[in-house]
């Protein structure tokens, strides 16, 4: 590989060895996020980043990554634009990764479990050194002279940091999202006539079109609502498949799929057709 004029550089400076998969993660996670980015930002862009090992010593390894970016531009524009390209990702990655160093990500970003994943990734390599650094650089050889446009460094004490940001995070993206809404129709397609613990999964199974046309568990939220439920099923044999019951319902959401509903109120029956 020649002197490539735009290109990423990471540094990794330990006092300890660095196990090969996070030596290898420490990489692959820029290239992945590298790839979001240009996706994100530069819509008909493509990278196709390749990670080339320039110096290993003792306490320091060095890595360019060389983008791929492939622009519509004329040859030598599209060098200055790799450039701001490659200042702007510097950029945000180091905006990204100071977020999660101080647990203030702002609302709507690194929402992704694959995005957390790869700056988990991003830090693994250091945290456990007692003065381990990772840094980040956007650099161009212009005139056999290197420049540095854009840097961003971060420690083994701020990479714990991250990674806690990060584990409370993937707990909280685990978590379902309830999405509520009035009177809606519920139709079941298991039953069970005995009485539910409130809050707890019954066993049966109901569709709510609104929110899916696939059946899913179903608990009572309040008492009342799964005794007036109750006592239309246990009226007629086949009422529970008869009727339909319009019902106040939470959906329990995790990502784009709902897991469950929580039936709070119940309003009345309409017969099926």
């Amino acid at each position: 590989m020649g002197e490539q004029p735009a290109h990423l550089r990471l540094k990794l400076d330990t006092a300890e060895p660095v196990e090969l998969a996070d030596f290898v993660g420490a990489f692959t996670s820029i290239a992945n996020e590298f790839e979001r980015f240009v996706k994100d930002e530069y819509p008909g862009a493509k990278a196709d980043p390749r990670i080339y090992v320039r110096e290993v010593r003792s306490g320091c390894i060095e890595a360019d990554l060389i983008t791929g970016l492939m622009l519509t531009a004329k040859a030598s524009t599209e060098h200055m634009s790799q450039i701001l390209i490659l200042e702007d990702f510097v950029k945000r990655w180091g905006r990204r990764l100071k977020s999660l160093i101080n647990n203030d990500v702002p609302p709507g970003e690194l929402e992704n479990s694959g995005e957390l994943k790869d700056f988990l990734d991003a830090t693994e390599s250091i945290v456990s050194d007692p003065v381990g650094s990772h840094r980040l650089e956007a650099a161009v050889f212009e005139d056999n002279q290197r420049g540095i446009r854009a840097s961003f460094e971060f420690s083994s004490i701020e990479a714990r940091s991250a990674q806690q940001t990060i584990d409370d995070r993937r707990k909280m993206l685990a978590k379902p999202d309830p999405v509520s809404k009035a009177r809606t129709l519920m139709v079941y397609t298991r039953t069970d006539v005995h009485d539910a613990a409130i809050n707890k999964r019954s066993g049966e199974r109901v569709i709510v079109r609104d929110f899916s046309p696939k059946d899913k568990p179903v608990l009572y939220a309040s008492e009342m609502a799964e005794q007036e439920i109750r006592a239309v099923i246990r009226e007629g044999e086949d009422n529970a498949y008869r009727y339909g019951f319009v019902v106040d319902v939470t959906a329990q959401v995790r990502g784009d799929d709902v897991i469950a509903y929580a039936v709070t109120n119940f309003h009345h029956t309409i017969e099926l057709d």
